[in-house]
């Protein structure tokens, strides 16, 4: 790793544990704090910039963060007068599947759900003070069949694809993508999917 600029290289990470991933979400301030730091790798003083937060109010919810394997410290940066900072970034390795239970499915839903809300919020918020902002909802109920359910999955999937290359020019712009039946579908069920399953697939 780098050490232009005063950067120095972390200790080697040890072991990690995979475990507690949607309890480690279930919260939507460390939601956003994982979406900062794919952006980029940030301190605790910087993500308190972001989330405009005093930074000793994340230290918990990063330690969470790390404990669930899902970030760590990438370098530690130095400051004045001999101190240094410990800088985050997304864990190399991703997490594997969890025993989580439904409900703390449901929990980790509902932040996501909840950050999207805070999301939107400040996007109006800036836009009715004057700055840029573009924000675009829509909600609507389609009869879907499971080959036109399946089409559709095809389509998210690619168009998400071509706009995610991580080295693209532009504005940092949020997408979720929701696909909820209202009603059983008809048929057979097939065996439920794993918690980790159901929300890379269709959060």
């Amino acid at each position: 790793m780098s050490t232009d600029g005063g950067l120095v290289p972390a200790r080697p990470p040890a072991a990690k544990a995979w475990h507690g991933v949607h309890k480690a979400l279930a919260d939507p301030l460390r939601l956003r704090l994982v979406e900062w730091l794919m952006e980029r790798p940030r301190s605790a003083r910087e993500l308190a910039d972001c989330a405009g937060l005093p930074a000793d109010r994340l230290y918990y919810h990063l330690g969470q963060l790390e404990q669930a394997g899902l970030i760590e410290v990438a370098e530690y940066r130095r400051l004045a007068r001999g101190k240094a900072e410990r800088v985050y970034a997304p864990a190399e390795a991703e997490p594997s599947g969890d025993d989580a239970s439904p409900q703390e499915t449901a929990a980790f839903l509902s932040s996501v759900l909840e950050a999207t809300a805070m999301d939107v919020t400040a996007a109006f918020q800036a836009k009715h003070a004057g700055r840029r902002r573009e924000v675009d909802l829509t909600r609507a109920a389609l009869r879907l069949t499971d080959e036109a359910l399946a089409e559709l999955r095809g389509h998210l999937s690619q168009i998400a694809a071509r706009f995610a290359e991580p080295n693209a020019e532009g504005t940092w712009t949020r997408l979720v993508l929701v696909l909820a039946d209202l009603q059983d579908r008809p048929g057979p069920a097939t065996s439920p999917s794993s918690p980790d399953e159901v929300t890379r697939r269709d959060v």
